[in-house]
C-alpha cells in the first residue's frame, strides 16, 4: 500500500468515528484566535486535563502555543455554521469570525463563544508533535456549562445533532 492509499484509508476510517465539535480559542500577548477541532478528549479528571490536536500548519497553532492558554468551546447542534466559519470554510478573517458569532471574556480572560454549550478554560501544560499535528495538553482551571441545547457531532463528513436525553423520573 502506498503512502497516499494508507492516508486515504485512514481518513475514510476516521469518517466513521463520531466526534464532538469544538472551537478552540485563545487570547493573549500573541493575539486572539480560534479554530474548529474535533480531535479533543478528556485525559483525566485528577487534575482535569483535556487533549487537543491542532494542525501545525494552522495560523492558530502558533498563537495557541505562544499564549500558552486555551478555551475549549463545546458546540451545540445550533452552531453548525459557526463550526464551518471557525474551520476557515468561508474565508473570513479571525476578527470577522469573532464579530459574527460573539464571545465574552471567560474567568481566565479567554474568549468564550456565546453559542458554546460548555467551555473549559486552562493552561497548555505540555505539547507533543506527532506527524502533521501537535497534541496539546490543557490543564482545565475553569468550567462553564449550560443545561440546555443538544450536542453537535461530526460523523461521515457531516454535522449531526445529538439529542440530550430527557430526564426520567422513577418511583422509589
Amino acid at each position: 500500500m502506498t503512502h497516499d492509499q494508507a492516508r486515504t484509508q485512514f481518513r475514510n476510517a476516521m469518517a466513521s468515528l463520531g466526534a464532538a465539535v469544538n472551537v478552540i480559542t485563545t487570547d493573549g500577548p500573541h493575539g486572539r484566535g480560534g479554530i474548529t477541532a474535533s480531535a479533543v478528549c478528556a485525559v483525566t479528571d485528577t487534575p482535569p486535563t483535556m487533549l487537543v490536536c491542532i494542525n501545525q500548519s494552522s495560523y492558530v497553532h502558533d498563537v495557541l502555543l505562544s499564549n500558552g492558554r486555551a478555551c475549549i468551546n463545546v458546540l451545540g447542534a445550533h452552531a453548525q455554521e459557526l463550526a464551518r466559519v471557525f474551520a476557515g470554510m468561508d474565508g473570513c478573517s479571525m476578527d470577522e469570525r469573532f464579530a459574527r458569532y460573539g464571545s465574552r471574556p471567560g474567568a481566565l480572560k479567554l474568549p468564550v463563544l456565546n453559542d458554546a454549550i460548555a467551555s473549559l478554560e486552562g493552561r497548555i501544560v505540555d505539547s507533543k508533535k506527532v506527524g502533521s499535528h501537535s497534541v496539546l495538553f490543557v490543564h482545565v482551571e475553569h468550567i462553564g456549562s449550560r443545561e440546555d441545547g443538544d450536542g453537535l457531532v461530526y460523523f461521515g463528513r457531516k454535522f449531526h445533532r445529538l439529542a440530550r436525553a430527557a430526564a426520567s423520573c422513577e418511583a422509589a
